[in-house]
């Protein structure tokens, strides 16, 4: 019996040791699969928080463009409307110049276009006070024109249009005119004035 004992002794040993072996083998296993899977939630965790972070530069970078968008469409929109204003008060400006200063201008508007046309005789249209003007002193206005352009001109007036100010003028046959309405030399010049306008507003 002794005999027999010790031999179960000695199997119940080796599979103790076999049971603590396998325990131990197992509790390294789990040890290395926890390590994994703490690897892979951190890795996860990053690739999550570095796409969030991507997501949210994008986001940022997204909203700063709109920001920036809306801001250059209100200062365009303001510098627009300043434009607008300011050809606006031109026209009331000129359209209102006193006899004395619309003169003269009446003289320079007409030589340029006779200069222009390159014609002995004309026909000149405008509004009703310009016309007037023009009649109130015709023989000073003619002289005046031919000393500028330096032959005599035969002038005609001819019937009152719409316009603020200046003249249209045209050969006798309506062959061929000029316009030098105060209206039509704004939208001829119009982008040089906007510029100077919005240099002068906005730098």
């Amino acid at each position: 019996m002794e005999g027999a004992e010790l031999i179960i002794q000695e199997i119940n040993r080796e599979a103790e040791q076999k049971i603590q072996y396998l325990l131990a083998e197992a509790q390294k296993e789990a040890e290395k699969l926890k390590e994994e899977a703490k690897k892979r939630a951190e890795a996860k965790a990053e690739w999550i928080l570095r796409k969030a972070k991507t997501q949210a530069e994008i986001e940022k970078q997204r909203i700063i463009a709109n920001a920036k968008l809306e801001v250059r469409k209100k200062k365009l929109a303001v510098q627009e409307e300043l434009i607008r204003k300011v050809i606006e008060s031109l026209k009331e400006r000129l359209a209102s110049l006193p006899d004395d200063e619309y003169f003269p201008m009446l003289v320079e508007l007409t030589v340029k276009a006779v200069e222009e046309l390159g014609v002995e005789s004309v026909v000149i249209h405008s509004n009703e006070r310009t016309l007037k003007l023009i009649v109130e002193r015709l023989a000073e206005f003619k002289e005046k024109i031919k000393e500028a352009v330096g032959r005599e001109v035969e002038i005609t007036l001819g019937e009152p249009v719409q316009t603020i100010g200046g003249v249209i003028v045209e050969s006798t046959d309506g062959s061929v005119r000029v316009d030098n309405t105060f209206e039509s030399r704004i939208e001829r010049f119009e982008s040089e004035l906007r510029a100077t306008v919005a240099k002068a507003l906005f730098g």
